[in-house]
């Protein structure tokens, strides 16, 4: 069965700051509503390559992408061409990077808002500056929700990193940037669910505490995973999902067939395909 299927991902959110800060997420985790898991980020741990790798799961060493100067399109099966393939309607919320990977690169303003495209990503809303405020992104991806009714949404929002780069992965301006997705998380969420949609959330890489990333510390390199749906996920405390597995597990959500993708041991047997 299709599950339609959200998948969150704020940019720069090292693990113990979610664990930390995202409050609605933890309360929903307390509540036997949704389980957090502790991720290692491929590396390098930088966004342009770790956005293929969450969306082929391969890691940058293997499908080429392996710098933020690297622009082009994907060059290998991705959750967007297997929804689409599938039949599925796409749709995304999320910094320009995700236009070049999936429909055409390099990006120029005229894309900011496109509908009913041939690439990979159908419909979508996209921005280029790293300080687009958040609240302003979810409402686009609300908007996408509303006028499209995607099988398969990618939200991506940037302040996290932002501040985190400006200010360091220890400041009080980098939590309450959390705090604040937090928020909106608070927010959404709920009536996604409502409306039918499974979510996923996550991050790309961590953040040091002076600021960047890119390595294989834990701060820069350990991120969370909050799967959503005690109906849905197993919610086991004991699993360990990797990153180059999360593109699988959406792909099991969407109920694309032969996908050929690693897909971790989350999902309830009567969810997943025997």
């Amino acid at each position: 069965m299709t599950k339609r299927t959200i998948f969150i991902i704020l940019d720069g959110l090292r693990y113990s700051t979610a664990r930390e800060c995202l409050g609605y997420m933890e309360a929903l985790v307390a509540g036997a509503e949704a389980q957090v898991y502790r991720v290692d980020s491929e590396l390098p741990s930088i966004s342009r390559p770790l956005y293929e790798t969450l969306m082929t799961g391969l890691p940058p060493v293997v499908h080429g992408v392996t710098s933020n100067g690297v622009v082009r399109r994907s060059n290998f099966d991705n959750v967007f061409s297997l929804a689409r393939k599938a039949g599925l309607v796409t749709a995304a919320a999320a910094y320009h990077w995700y236009f070049e990977l999936y429909n055409q690169a390099p990006f120029s303003p005229e894309f900011r808002h496109i509908s009913n495209s041939d690439g990979g990503i159908q419909h979508g809303a996209f921005y280029w500056q790293d300080h687009y405020p958040d609240d302003h992104l979810f409402a686009d991806a609300d908007d996408l929700i509303r006028r499209h009714d995607p099988d398969f949404l990618l939200l991506h929002p940037m302040n996290i990193d932002d501040i985190g780069h400006k200010h360091g992965g220890a400041s009080r301006q980098y939590r309450d940037t959390t705090r604040n997705a937090a928020d909106l998380l608070a927010r959404y969420v709920p009536q996604w669910r409502a409306a039918g949609y499974t979510i996923i959330v996550t991050s790309d890489h961590g953040m040091s505490d002076d600021g960047n990333h890119g390595g294989p510390h834990e701060d820069e390199a350990t991120v969370p995973l909050y799967t959503i749906g005690a109906d849905i996920f197993t919610l086991d405390t004991a699993a360990q999902p990797k990153q180059t597995e999360l593109a699988g597990l959406i792909c099991e959500l969407l109920g694309i067939e032969n996908h050929g993708l690693s897909v971790p041991a989350l999902l309830n047997r009567d969810v997943a395909r025997p």
